[in-house]
């Protein structure tokens, strides 16, 4: 297969930093998406979902869902009001804010008094083969969890899909399930991304053994660079998934933390898959230049070759060509230890042979060598 590999192009965001500024400011980049909140009011019996165009629309919904657990996804964090508005209502501590709009976290976990924050990250290809790699935050209440997201790009449709339905611990089990549900389809995604990492090096394996050329080496590298962004983000995740099995808080309870555990066995997966994929992407760099330099060997050996047979060749021509003349042109007299065979009958034909037969016998030595064996 010689399917070219399209270029990876990655979806960046730039982050604003004001050196000396007050912990706990929220400062909002200029590219941040104005957020779109939908709320999810469940329980066992029913689910209630509305859009959250304000803060009071959401405190209304809670009112009426008193007996619910409550899903807040905002998408988009470019509105720092309602941030604060948050942080106020459900007395959020302002570095945790900080942390959800400043989206260049690692994944964490954090305990408070009443509620904990976890952050991930969401890694995946867009419609436009760019990857993108966007923060998710969620806070966990007693009853609430709230999620905040870069994009308006849907991530969770199988698990809204899971809460419409209405059947397992989704509805159930709390927000802290929730939290785990949407952190597995995270986990969910890297392994799509990671499937489709290993088509790409299946496909830069197959142009290199059939045609190899500079394009192998550079999509290796772009994969390489993709894998360094994954295990970037799944080895924290590793140790924020285990920091909520071992937690003592009553947020997560006992029966999500077995859910965790295989959360947790499902990021040690996706590391493994990390290590080996990159270990495959060193050794298709490492295999490509070591045939560029074969190859160049071939062609110094082939030069080499060339260069051996002409030496003699042209040494012979060299001599005969300095034109030292055997008799005076005036005196006629013959000058001594002048080139005898300058005026030789049929000396360019002589000269000629000699060359050819000095050039056959070195092409028998270097074939009987065995040079000529692997050209």
């Amino acid at each position: 297969m010689n399917k070219e590999i399209k270029r990876i192009r990655y979806k960046t965001r730039k982050h604003p930093i004001e050196v000396g500024a007050k912990p706990g400011s929220i400062n909002i980049p200029d590219d941040a998406l104005k957020p779109v909140i939908m709320v999810y009011s469940y329980n066992e019996q029913e689910l209630v979902s509305s859009e959250g165009k304000t803060l009071e629309v959401i405190l209304a919904q809670f009112k009426k869902c008193d007996n619910h657990t409550h899903w807040i996804q905002v998408k988009g964090l470019g509105d720092a009001k309602l941030m604060e508005q948050i942080g106020e209502h459900l007395g959020i501590n302002p570095l945790v804010l900080e942390d959800i709009v400043n989206t260049h976290q690692r994944p964490k976990f954090d305990e408070y008094d009443d509620y904990v924050f976890t952050t991930s990250r969401v890694i995946h290809f867009n419609k436009d083969s760019e990857l993108v790699n966007c923060q998710f935050s969620a806070l966990i209440k007693k009853n609430i969890i709230i999620s905040f997201e870069e994009t308006h790009e849907e991530y969770f449709e199988a698990v809204k899909a899971r809460l419409k339905a209405g059947k397992g611990a989704i509805r159930t089990a709390g927000p802290s399930y929730m939290c785990y549900a949407l952190t597995d389809t995270i986990l969910d995604n890297y392994f799509v991304l990671m499937a489709r990492v290993g088509d790409m090096l299946d496909e830069i394996e197959d142009h290199l053994y059939n045609s190899a050329d500079k394009s192998v080496m550079y999509n290796a590298q772009a994969l390489k660079r993709i894998l360094i962004i994954v295990r970037r983000a799944s080895w924290p995740e590793r140790d924020k998934i285990n920091e909520m099995i071992r937690t003592e808080n009553p947020l997560i309870s006992p029966e999500v933390k077995v859910f965790l555990r295989d959360a947790y066995d499902h990021c040690i997966q996706i590391m493994d898959l990390v290590e080996n994929y990159k270990e495959i992407t060193s050794s298709i760099i490492d295999l490509y230049l070591s045939m560029v330099s074969n190859r160049m060997n071939e062609i110094m050996k082939v030069l080499t070759i060339i260069s051996v047979i002409f030496i003699p060749l042209t040494f012979i021509a060299g001599i005969y060509g300095m034109n030292f003349a055997r008799v005076d042109p005036v005196t006629n007299k013959v000058m001594p230890d002048n080139l005898p065979e300058l005026y030789a009958p049929h000396g360019y034909i002589y000269a000629l042979i000699g060359m050819f037969i000095i050039a056959v016998i070195q092409v028998l030595f270097f074939w009987k060598k065995g040079w000529f064996s692997k050209l």
